[in-house]
């Protein structure tokens, strides 16, 4: 592994504790890699407008990341960010703020997360008009297409190209588009994008919703992605945050083997998880890699690592390691 001022610096001094446990597992994710491994990420929060782009993309165009499972607020946001980024506000003093100065950051359609305001019309309303002309082009067609299907058709269309306000190269979309990356978005409805396409169905803009494939049929995809790509690479699985973006794809294996009878599928061979989520009170997102082993998702010598702290900083710093920046 090459080494830059970044990862020089995370090797001299990340030595103990959160610290060692990234150096401990950017290691073993080379090792995953070097030895023919596969690594599938998976992206829960808002690691999009984030800004993971500035990193992730380039982990995507030099073959460290093989496969994606993100929530629709990830999918969509990325396109927002390349679109609008200019006309995003942040809000350092976002935990000083009061119910009325949030009315008013309503009343001028800026939504926030975070310390981060997305401006409706130039984000969310400038992808809505492209998606709608790829719906309604399906939908007449008979076409059927999975959320992220959409998103790269609308790349490739290059409507969106004129309202580009970064460079694309730091659009993690645009680069697993470049790829034909294989994506799961599981819960997709649970999203801006999907909310606006319900509504195109219920004004009958859309005559079919099944235009818009569903999370079944993405779990019947990635059960064959897995099965047919498991015999060629071990699969690895990094995990940033938890959630339904995390808990979607690990299941995948158990399904296999406890729904399907299937025996010659291995479980995942390599695992690790960015989490501030406490473990305790059943949460799924703070639950330690070991209670995975009793799921039937990783095995007992699986290579399985948990990073305790903020995403938004652990995965650039992690990514930077192993691209040797």
């Amino acid at each position: 592994m090459s080494s830059g001022a970044i990862s020089s610096f995370v090797k001299h001094h990340f030595r103990h504790f959160n610290a060692a446990a990234l150096v401990d597992a950017a290691e073993a994710y080379q090792n995953h890699l070097e030895s023919g491994g596969w690594m599938m990420a998976t992206l829960a929060g808002a690691m999009s407008t984030a800004e993971l782009g500035l990193s992730l993309a380039e982990m995507i165009r030099r073959g460290k990341i093989h496969a994606i499972t993100c929530t629709g607020a990830n999918l969509e946001e990325d396109l927002f960010n390349l679109v609008a980024h200019d006309h995003y506000e942040r809000v350092p003093h976002y935990r000083h703020l009061t119910p009325q100065d949030e009315q008013s950051l309503l009343h001028r359609h800026m939504n926030r997360v975070t310390d981060t305001c997305i401006p409706e019309e130039e984000a969310m309303r400038r992808l809505e008009g492209a998606l709608v002309n790829e719906w309604t082009r399906a939908d007449r067609a008979g076409e059927r297409l999975f959320p992220h299907e959409f998103m790269y058709r609308v790349l490739g269309s290059g409507e969106l190209e004129k309202f580009y306000q970064i460079d694309p190269k730091d659009s993690w979309l645009a680069a697993a588009a470049e790829k034909n990356l294989p994506i799961w978005v599981p819960g997709w409805e649970d999203s801006t994008m999907g909310n606006m396409y319900s509504g195109h169905c219920i004004t009958k803009d859309i005559k079919s919703v099944h235009t818009v494939r569903t999370g079944i049929e993405y779990m019947m995809t990635l059960a064959e992605w897995y099965t047919e790509t498991s015999k060629e690479h071990s699969i690895g699985f990094f995990q940033i945050g938890g959630g339904i973006a995390g808990d979607f794809p690990i299941c995948v294996v158990p399904m296999l083997h406890q729904d399907l009878r299937r025996e010659d599928v291995p479980v995942w061979g390599y695992f690790c998880q960015i989490s501030d989520s406490t473990t305790s009170f059943g949460s799924y997102s703070g639950a330690v890699p070991n209670e995975k082993i009793t799921w039937g998702k990783l095995a007992a010598e699986t290579p399985k690592y948990i990073i305790e702290s903020d995403a938004s900083i652990v995965a650039p710093i992690f990514f930077a390691y192993i691209l040797g920046w």
